[in-house]
């Protein structure tokens, strides 16, 4: 019933799946990867992609019957029965029928560990009389992008890490052309990252502004003048933002970005 796919298999550019790009727009970088395991159905109505050690993304075509999408759901996660997955990604309804399926054989539960609304930007309303610029992260930031990041991961993920954690990454990103900061009088103040670009979207993350300077425009400023540059390549910004956190979704939406839809995130324990 379920088929490997290539990473440059013609579902992830399928009409069905397009429409819902946006909400599962993570899948194409877990399906670009060789290693991780692409499952799909011979019709190209449904995707499974996982990547060791991260929930498995699970997308079902909307064009199909809610009951064959449910039923769908369950057989998918009979197919991966034996695999060790810490959860499931995917809409609310088809995350809720594949976790049932797949936690109701091994004795253990699930929860919903965070709701995520997707958005796109098609067009950008840039804050008015924001101080500062622009920048793109240079090797010199390494140490300052250390620190937003370990406060990104506590605000974010609630993990207490050590600005030393990120070296290595940091390294990485840092000079890559993909982190932008936005900066006041020679001071980074705020930050946001290209975590990938696919054919048509660019997706947004660690968007994060230094705790003494919030409230003055900065998160707006980084993000709208990194939306500017991805439309400019002809890529629409995209990110997920928090369901429970109304400050960032109302950051998004007062500068262009468009509600599309919620990921629900779910754990198995």
């Amino acid at each position: 019933m379920f088929i490997c796919f290539d990473p440059d298999d013609r579902i992830l550019r399928c009409e069905a799946f397009q429409r819902d790009e946006v909400c599962f727009n993570l899948i194409h970088k877990i399906a670009g990867h060789p290693h991780n395991i692409r499952l799909m159905t011979p019709d190209r109505r449904m995707m499974f992609v996982h990547s060791a050690g991260f929930n498995p993304w699970l997308w079902i075509s909307g064009e199909l019957e809610t009951e064959e999408r449910v039923r769908l759901a369950r057989a998918a996660a009979a197919e991966v029965s034996g695999a060790e997955l810490p959860g499931v990604t995917g809409t609310e309804e088809i995350t809720a029928a594949f976790a049932g399926a797949f936690c109701a054989g091994r004795g253990v539960t699930y929860s919903t560990h965070m709701l995520m609304e997707a958005y796109a930007c098609p067009t950008v309303k840039a804050p008015r009389a924001v101080e500062g610029v622009l920048q793109g992260a240079e090797k010199t930031d390494t140490t300052v992008v250390a620190r937003f990041l370990a406060g990104f991961c506590k605000d974010t993920y609630g993990l207490t890490k050590e600005a030393e954690h990120f070296a290595a990454y940091v390294a990485d990103l840092a000079g890559s052309g993909n982190l932008y900061l936005w900066v006041k009088e020679g001071v980074p103040v705020s930050m946001a990252h290209v975590a990938h670009r696919s054919a048509n979207h660019a997706r947004i993350n660690e968007v994060y502004t230094s705790r003494s300077e919030r409230k003055k425009g900065y998160a707006s400023a980084v993000v709208s003048g990194l939306c500017e540059t991805l439309l400019a390549e002809g890529l629409t910004p995209m990110l997920y933002a928090d369901s429970g956190n109304p400050d960032s979704n109302g950051v998004y939406r007062s500068i262009g970005f468009e509600w599309v839809g919620r990921v629900a995130d779910l754990k198995f324990a």
